[in-house]
């Protein structure tokens, strides 16, 4: 419990930091939850202005939809995401949540997030090329249900100030989020997003920690 609360407040401290920085983030970009859903595919190894064209072009030839999405090809698919890179194997990933979407759910997305977190995170899990992170990102910023997304540059930030080893999986970094904080939506999905900023402007390979919101916290293993 002494080590929870440790870890809490010092969380907590590392969100205000970053928060004063920063700003409320409103992240997910997003007209609708459909458009983050597709975001959450398609950001995967890509930049985000990226992922922005690759939907610009669903709009401009208005297929932003999801039955518009399950009646293209592959090819056509793949050709409107383009901007987003590895655009084949993207439209796969996208073309397999979209057909589980409209053949499991009548392409109801309320109905399929409906479905209590841990379900909700199993069947999205079970359908082929959707991972952790972008199952997560889909139940907390689509669904708006409270579960942490983690990220490269979540670990990064915790990694650098001693919070988990090197060696720490997606599954253990998320529970340290789960175990010290409150299931609370807006903070989980505001919390990611500044780790998103300190670790894109920040805490890179060569990180600038003489700049960093977090410069000033000490580098070392909570007791």
């Amino acid at each position: 419990m002494k080590r929870n609360a440790t870890l809490r407040s010092r969380l907590l401290d590392f969100y205000q930091e970053m928060r004063s920085r920063f700003g409320h983030r409103n992240w997910w970009p997003g007209d609708s939850p459909l458009e983050v859903c597709i975001g959450a595919v398609l950001t995967q190894n890509t930049a985000w202005k990226n992922v922005v064209r690759a939907i610009d072009n669903l709009k401009a030839a208005s297929a932003l939809d999801l039955f518009r999405i399950y009646e293209l090809s592959h090819d056509e698919l793949a050709e409107l995401i383009h901007p987003a890179g590895y655009y084949n194997v993207k439209a796969m990933r996208l073309g397999n949540l979209v057909r589980h979407i409209v053949e499991t759910h009548s392409g109801d997305l309320d109905t399929m997030f409906s479905a209590r977190t841990e379900k909700l995170r199993e069947e999205l899990l079970s359908i082929n090329g959707v991972g952790k992170e972008t199952a997560d990102s889909i139940i907390l910023y689509a669904a708006n249900k409270p579960i942490f997304v983690v990220d490269a540059y979540t670990k990064r930030v915790l990694h650098s100030h001693g919070l988990i080893n090197e060696k720490a999986d997606y599954d253990e970094v998320q529970e340290l989020f789960h175990s010290a904080l409150p299931r609370d939506v807006d903070l989980y999905n505001d919390f990611h997003a500044q780790f998103v900023a300190v670790g894109h402007h920040y805490c890179k390979r060569k990180p600038r920690c003489e700049e960093c919101p977090l410069g000033t916290f000490p580098r070392r293993q909570i007791a």
